[in-house]
């Protein structure tokens, strides 16, 4: 039996039935935990609440999302909305469209990097955001206790093909960089986009910047080649695929496009911390102002923004605690280390094509290769572990675990976060199951993993 989960407004989950369900949506394996009359009844719910309007629907290719398309449509319709049918796209196209359509909300139906089996749905309000935490709580008490209003038949709602999905999203990149100057080098460029939404607007947007494309994975029917999340691990066949296509730069998404992992020319894998840090070091070479990353991520972004002199936030994990402090503080840029840049002036969405924009605009305008951009980077290596403990035992242990590390600097924003010069350890409880996760960085491995080790010992 699959545990269910349920985010509380930090970004944790929490057993709450058999569905994997957050703040901002729900995942399940497709005909056992999520099923047509699940995700019906889920959208019917976040219908209630939403404002009057019609709702965008989009999907990420993966076979069962054209079945829950039409469940949700269903029952959307049922209740007297009207539907618009933006076939397959990637989450921050879908951000895009509510906005430039002015819908009272949207569904992405996705299930982001989980295996195939699985799909799931991402709520976003009017403004084109995924879902706030203090909404998406509202949508899932609905779904579990509120009524929900079916309209007789001559006022149920309709639904309409939206045929044009990436223009609004394609032009709002390419305001965001020099397209010429780009255009001019005539980049080589591989995109892994394993069969996901990703291919929809990453062929037509490096072609537009005048990269010579190779496209692993194009065709976006979700029958993946290789694990989804884009580690090192699962990324293994595509590293020798950059150095055989010749490619300056290879860009690999997740199946809704909402990550980026970067490689170089000679096949080593950058990673997704690279990703964020790259972006924030080349859009604060232009402009200044604000940035916002997640407790648990690098902080090579946190450096840079010292390095620039402009201030520096960090907020709880999780894609709506970020936006809600880029918000808060008027960010110029920010986002999440699993490869997830958000730049607001294409939307407060992670968006690797922002990523694949503005790392393309870096080498570019400085003339120098991603691994010369990276090298320049403050260097750190990062250990994530876990340690089983009770529950009920958990926050004592963050008691203990803050007194012996005293000459860290505390912060409880999301579990305890310590930080040094040139260090920090994140310890958050996972309350899906009885363990913490440990996360901690350092200058070297060695020192990331001693940290680790001395929380395990501890607990």
């Amino acid at each position: 039996m699959i545990k269910a989960q349920l985010n509380d407004r930090t970004g944790k989950e929490y057993a709450v039935s058999e569905l994997i369900i957050s703040v901002s949506g729900l995942r399940g394996i497709v005909g056992e935990t999520l099923t047509p009359e699940v995700a019906g009844r889920y959208a019917a719910a976040f219908s209630a609440l939403a404002p009057e309007g019609t709702f965008v629907i989009t999907r990420d290719g993966r076979p069962s999302g054209e079945m829950l398309t039409r469940a949700i449509e269903a029952a959307l319709q049922a209740t007297g909305r009207n539907t618009l049918d933006a076939g397959v796209a990637a989450t921050p196209t879908t951000g895009v469209l509510v906005r430039e359509l002015r819908a009272a909300g949207g569904i992405q139906i996705t299930a982001s990097h989980n295996p195939a089996e699985y799909n799931g749905l991402k709520l976003f309000a009017h403004d084109g955001r995924v879902l706030p935490a203090a909404a998406g709580e509202d949508v899932l008490e609905h779904y579990r206790t509120g009524p929900i209003d079916r309209m007789p038949h001559v006022q149920f709602g309709s639904s309409l093909e939206c045929t044009n999905t990436t223009s609004a999203h394609l032009q709002a990149v390419l305001a965001t960089v020099d397209i010429e100057r780009i255009r001019s080098r005539q980049f080589k460029v591989l995109l892994d986009s394993n069969h996901g939404a990703g291919s929809v607007l990453g062929r037509r947007l490096l072609e537009a910047l005048g990269c010579k494309v190779t496209v692993l994975g194009e065709e976006p029917n979700g029958r993946f080649e290789h694990t989804p999340e884009p580690t090192a691990e699962n990324l293994a066949g595509v590293l020798n695929a950059v150095v055989k296509a010749g490619a300056q730069v290879g860009f690999c998404q997740d199946p809704d496009a909402d990550r980026l992992a970067v490689i170089d020319s000679s096949g080593r894998y950058l990673g997704e911390e690279y990703t964020l840090a790259l972006c924030v070091d080349h859009v604060l070479r232009q402009r200044k102002g604000p940035i916002v990353t997640n407790c648990s991520t690098s902080r090579m972004s946190q450096d840079l923004a010292e390095r620039y002199g402009v201030p520096f936030y960090r907020s709880a994990v999780g894609e709506a605690n970020v936006v809600d402090t880029m918000l808060e503080h008027d960010a110029v840029f920010g986002g999440e280390g699993n490869g997830g840049p958000i730049d607001p002036r294409v939307g407060p969405v992670r968006d690797s094509f922002v990523g694949m924009a503005q790392l393309l605009d870096a080498m570019a305008a400085r003339e120098m290769t991603i691994s010369q951009l990276a090298g320049e980077l403050p260097r750190y290596e990062i250990v994530k572990t876990k340690v089983s403990m009770p529950r009920e035992k958990i926050p004592a242990a963050l008691d203990t675990l803050e007194r012996h590390f005293a000459d860290a600097k505390p912060d409880r924003l999301d579990g305890l976060r310590l930080d040094w010069p040139g260090r920090w350890l994140l310890v958050r409880p996972r309350n899906t199951e009885p363990i913490v996760r440990a996360v901690a960085e350092a200058q070297t491995e060695a020192d990331a993993r001693r940290l680790c080790d001395e929380v395990a010992k501890i607990l």
